[in-house]
């Protein structure tokens, strides 16, 4: 689980007009679980760009014929191709054969390129492994650091003459003419972080990457942290002999974090300066950078319960800061971060501050300019803004929390206009230029699409039409999901997708499946693609199955009064529109009220199960994926922002968790996690099978030895949703 985010749907898209389809002369077979989760059958096929400065063209990565990975410059408006790096010249001294791109960076200029490969997962993401420069003109490719160990987060300094990297929590600058290398921290190690993040930073905050070049490459701001007070949760590596014990230092909810110190290296001296984070030391700095000169920084200050977020300017040299904004709720506030425009005069803050999430205009000291956008719906994403034109542009739900249009509209607030005309979701990147953008378009059932438009909307050119994958799904003659909603007895509209059986009829009753997620400010009924779960649930449905999903109290894009009602009590409302729901469509005639079924993962386990044991039997059957079941078990972020800390919401813990009503448990129910899972604990599926088998109550299990929260790798998505689609065929 992560810190509440607004999903930009990267794979997601559509069509933009109809495209023509291959003629089918027999009609298409049925979908299989192999051909969704076995094979790249149905994978949708996407541009992953980059801009480059003069907003002229991007670069992509693309394999050659013996799986090289080149590396080319794209004319943006006409689509011509130059090859910049050819993967076969990226041979390392020493080395027999070339290494693959898998992430890259320019320098300022654009002479050398930063070159990242031969990764290795750090918990979410790849984000170890090697770096080495490319220099473009002397066709030379030379190693970040010639001492071994993987390094993080390489980074060009502005001038482009040094390197800045992490390896084993320190951090380090080459000097890439004499490659000598010097260490800025000595600390670093086991319980000291520096330049990094430790577990629930990565996973609620999303730091990874935790430090900064100064703009004249002066200094180096970072994070340090020390996790010496957070108790390690030990997993199991079961494919050893003796299966040793893995630690994870994991603050579980009302534990203790890691203890917090921003440090500013000066780069030439080695001299480390630290900035006051003022009194209370157990807070959270979610975000920090140079605010425009190598003398002053900003940061994101969170309390603890996190219904307060400081904006700091910090002297560099001193460390003395001050407050200049603060965001504060009588629940909790998002770790937005400002965007400086005007040369740091002046900034952007998306707030809830009035109801729903806006775009705010603020000057450097912190005093309100004005509200930019007009309130009364929830922005989404605050994309770009282009200080030329003086407008910003975002996505929003001005249509409503199902689709996400492009917007525009000036910094004073005047003139708003949609720039998208396509209903569904757009997930946009400019230029940095602001005069054209790739648009990734979809609907709901519909793949994605790929097009460059220049900035009032116009259509420049289809980048990818994911064509192939388009004319398969049209060939399967699916029936798309209808948007409905769903009342409730509190007065309450439930927005909701279903997907209907081919030869839908009326008269007929329909087993249905419900899928939930549920968790505070998410969403997943959209008008969008929805990638190999959509295709799974259109599986179910060529077999006879209903499917739909219902976006509970709790969940986005209705403002703050809808997803804050949860506060302090997760789980309450969020199951009862679920039940709520379950019986509304046990009303329908053409559902059958004896094969109602609900599964969901991680958050959605949780509501699952919840919702199975509180339901008085409104659901025959529940598959149960990686959940939470008990609060207390999850981590102090995530957690105490929705329900502060076990001893001052004890109550509220103890109603929320689910092992309360184990006993309670009529139908059929299967449970599925991994022992590897370092996000939700197997712990929590060991203590409900604990409650179900101390209440006598029969239930299958599914264990995946070593897997993580996603159950994924080699055949592993494959066996899984082979397993979902046999039990549910057997239990409802």
């Amino acid at each position: 689980m992560v810190f509440r985010t607004i999903r930009r749907f990267a794979a997601c898209a559509a069509f933009l007009a109809p495209q023509p389809l291959v003629a089918q002369s027999t009609p298409a077979p049925p979908l299989a679980v192999h051909a969704i989760w076995g094979s790249r059958e149905f994978a949708s096929d996407l541009v992953e760009l980059s801009w480059m400065k003069d907003g002229k063209a991007y670069t992509n990565v693309e394999p050659d014929a013996s799986g090289n990975t080149d590396l080319y410059r794209v004319d943006a408006v006409t689509g011509a191709r130059q090859l910049l790096v050819h993967g076969v010249d990226l041979v390392p001294p020493g080395s027999r054969g070339p290494v693959a791109i898998e992430e890259y960076r320019f320098s300022d200029d654009g002479s050398k390129l930063l070159v990242f490969t031969n990764s290795v997962r750090v918990w979410r993401q790849n984000t170890k492994g090697t770096f080495f420069v490319w220099d473009l003109t002397a066709r030379r490719l030379l190693p970040v650091s010639a001492k071994p160990g993987y390094q993080q987060f390489a980074k060009f300094s502005p001038d482009g003459r040094r390197v800045a990297f992490v390896r084993d929590n320190n951090i380090y600058v080459t000097d890439l003419a004499s490659g000598a290398e010097a260490a800025l921290t000595a600390d670093g190690g086991d319980n000291v972080i520096n330049g990094t993040s430790d577990w629930v930073y990565e996973e609620e905050l999303d730091l990874r990457d935790a430090f900064r070049w100064s703009p004249d490459g002066s200094r180096i701001a970072f994070w340090r942290l020390d996790q010496s007070a957070i108790r390690p949760f030990y997993l199991q590596d079961f494919d050893s002999l003796y299966a040793p014990l893995v630690p994870v230092h994991y603050p579980k909810s009302g534990t203790p974090n890691s203890e917090l110190k921003i440090g500013v290296v000066d780069v030439g001296s080695g001299h480390t300066s630290w900035i006051d984070l003022g009194p209370d030391r157990d807070v959270y700095v979610a975000a920090m950078d140079f605010a425009g000169s190598a003398d002053e920084i900003w940061l994101t200050r969170l309390n603890r319960h996190q219904n307060r977020l400081d904006l700091l300017l910090a002297d560099a040299r001193t460390g003395a800061s001050r407050v200049i904004m603060t965001d504060s709720d009588s629940a909790w506030v998002d770790a937005n971060q400002p965007h400086w425009i005007a040369g740091g005069k002046q900034f952007l803050f998306l707030s809830e501050r009035d109801g729903y999430d806006q775009v705010y205009l603020f000057n450097r000291d912190g005093s309100l300019v004005r509200r930019v956008t007009p309130g009364g719906w929830d922005v989404f994403e605050l994309v770009g803004v282009d200080e030329q034109a003086k407008v910003l542009y975002c996505t929003a739900a001005i249509d409503g929390p199902l689709t996400r249009p492009l917007l525009r509209v000036g910094l004073d607030g005047k003139g708003l206009a949609r720039v998208s005309t396509e209903p569904g979701t757009h997930a946009v990147e400019f230029a940095p230029t602001f005069t054209l953008y790739v648009d990734t378009y979809s609907r709901a059932g519909v793949p994605p699409v790929q097009t460059l438009r220049r900035a009032n909307g116009t259509l420049v050119r289809t980048v990818a039409d994911n064509a192939k994958l388009a004319a398969k799904v049209t060939a399967l003659g699916l029936n798309r999901p209808e948007f409905i909603t769903i009342p409730t007895a509190d007065g309450v509209q439930l927005n909701a997708w279903v997907i209907k059986p081919k030869g839908f009829d009326a008269s007929r009753r329909y087993p249905l499946l419900m899928n939930v997620y549920g968790g505070p400010g998410s969403q997943t009924v959209t008008d969008s693609w929805g990638g190999p779960n959509y295709l799974w649930h259109q599986l179910l449905a060529q077999d006879g199955y209903l499917v739909a999903s219902v976006d509970n109290r709790g969940t986005g894009g209705r403002g703050a009064r809808f997803m804050k009602i949860t506060y302090l009590h997760l789980g309450r409302y969020e199951s009862a529109d679920q039940i709520a729901a379950a019986r509304w469509f046990a009303t329908q005639g053409y559902v059958n009220p004896d094969r109602i079924g609900i599964w969901g993962w991680s958050y959605g386990g949780y509501m699952a199960s919840r919702s199975m044991f509180l339901g008085a039997g409104v659901f025959k059957a529940a598959l149960v994926v990686a959940p939470v079941t008990d609060w207390r078990f999850y981590d102090t972020i995530y957690t105490e922002r929705y329900m502060r800390t076990p001893t001052e919401n004890a109550s509220g813990y103890d109603e929320s968790s689910s092992l309360a009503y184990a006993d309670s448990l009529r139908g059929s129910l299967l449970l599925v996690h991994g022992t590897g899972d370092d996000n939700v604990h197997f712990q929590n599926s060991v203590r409900l099978v604990e409650r179900l088998e101390g209440a006598n109550k029969q239930f299958d299990m599914r264990i995946y030895p070593n897997k993580t929260h996603a159950i994924a790798g080699g055949n592993t998505r494959e066996n899984l949703y082979g397993l979902f689609t046999a039990w549910l065929k057997s239990h409802l």
